[in-house]
């Protein structure tokens, strides 16, 4: 459930956030971090609140390696594959996502090499975490052999950059929208959620102020404050970390 359902106070924007302790385990190139993936509609933001590491990124723009800190704020658009590498073994930060329960929904592609991208079935088995290795209670191994091999995905892609510019990731962005068609079908019903109600809250306050102050007036005695928390005893086993609740 929405933020707008469970408190009736939506996040500013629609957004969604985890937290995110990155994981500090060793991937098939030397360096500990989390799996190489990408969004085909959300942006994605990191909060980096303790550690030292950095996120490495193949866009439009070329490959990057962008440092976070504490205090770093870095954000990427949609088609972006990021790795986070946790260079300290302390990196942890809250990500905000665009879109409220988009990518919960399934909206995220695992950088996998070609030949997985290719066979849905392959992908799936591939990509999908058994249910005891869904959370930290279970067993870390199947999430980390989806790490490895997304990291080896990675290297495939950078080479495919190097090589070919930024029409290099031409094939993995058709798979990744190819993977997420049938899922998208219920994808609008979340964005009619909490990002319209907000975008259109906030339309109908701005109208209000201009023509009508006494509604303005009264959409302000509806104010209200919630909260809830981020850090519960059971978390998840997600693609860069161990994920706290998410609120979306």
């Amino acid at each position: 459930m929405t933020p707008e359902v469970q408190f009736g106070v939506p996040l500013p924007g629609g957004t969604s956030v985890s937290h995110v302790k990155v994981y500090d385990t060793v991937g098939p190139d030397g360096l500990a971090g989390g799996s190489p993936h990408l969004h085909t509609v959300c942006t994605e933001a990191y909060l980096v609140i303790a550690g030292e590491g950095m996120v490495q990124t193949l866009s439009g723009e070329g490959y990057a390696e962008t440092p976070l800190t504490a205090g770093t704020i870095a954000w990427f658009s949609p088609g972006t594959i990021h790795r986070l590498i946790n260079l300290d073994g302390r990196l942890e930060l809250y990500v905000l996502m665009s879109n409220a329960g988009l990518p919960e929904a399934g909206d995220m592609v695992l950088a996998f090499e070609p030949d997985l991208l290719a066979d849905e079935a392959r992908y799936r088995a591939a990509a999908d975490l058994p249910p005891d290795g869904a959370t930290t209670d279970g067993h870390p191994d199947p999430a980390r052999a989806r790490r490895d091999l997304a990291v080896v995905g990675f290297g495939h892609w950078a080479d495919e950059v190097r090589a070919h510019g930024d029409a290099g990731l031409e094939p993995l962005h058709r798979a990744a929208v190819g993977l997420v068609a049938e899922r998208s079908a219920g994808w609008a019903a979340l964005l009619a959620g909490d990002p319209t109600i907000d975008l259109q809250r906030s339309q109908a306050q701005i109208a209000a102020i201009t023509a009508d102050p006494s509604e303005a007036v009264r959409h302000l005695a509806t104010s209200g404050i919630r909260a809830t928390s981020l850090l519960p005893l059971t978390r998840r086993m997600g693609c860069c970390g161990t994920l706290g609740t998410v609120v979306h």
